[in-house]
């Protein structure tokens, strides 16, 4: 596939099913991650795969978040967080490593992060890989970040779930670029 048709027509894939990239995928995967822009070469992300029995552990984790984060907790809601990870057969975790650097601030890192998170992403498409990037409250709890053993200077960014897509992907909205560009003139 071309790079243009990649960083033209991704879109996300939320459907997914059997299988998860195999391991020959994956590698081009992260590999394409390691391209992400990265100022200093500090590399400041790291993945974790979460998939087969380990996805209900995680939907548990996730689920006793919800009930740790104060807010009222219908059993719906709970039911949605346990089963949000069985969505694909893979989701990995992205953590942004974040570090004190004399020279590379912090949310530049986190930009780097995000940056190779997306390459994920691309990198799925451009091989037929279903994927699609999810967050949301939980994704920030100090419970997940434990439950994952993330260390100080770590937060998780990303949970991208991956598979193969049950539907064909759909045709990507065009945009309009110019309500999004604009000229400086000093």
């Amino acid at each position: 596939m071309e790079a243009l048709d990649v960083l033209l027509n991704r879109v996300s894939v939320p459907r997914l099913i059997d299988p998860a990239p195999d391991a020959a995928q994956r590698e081009v995967l992260f590999n394409a991650a390691m391209r992400a822009p990265d100022h200093g070469q500090l590399r400041p992300f790291r993945f974790i795969t979460v998939e087969g029995a380990a996805r209900e552990r995680m939907g548990d984790l996730l689920a006793q978040a919800l009930q740790a984060s104060g807010a009222e907790v219908t059993p719906q809601a709970l039911e949605k967080a346990r089963l949000g990870p069985l969505r694909a057969p893979l989701v990995v975790v992205v953590v942004a490593r974040l570090q004190d650097h004399y020279k590379v601030p912090r949310a530049e890192q986190l930009i780097t992060a995000g940056c190779a998170a997306h390459s994920v992403l691309l990198a799925s498409y451009a091989l037929g890989v279903g994927a699609v990037w999810r967050t949301g409250d939980l994704s920030y709890s100090p419970l997940v970040a434990q439950g994952f053993g993330l260390e100080a200077g770590e937060e998780v960014i990303a949970f991208l779930y991956l598979g193969t897509p049950l539907n064909p992907p759909r045709v990507a909205a065009k945009v309009d670029v110019v309500d999004f560009v604009s000229e400086w003139q000093g």
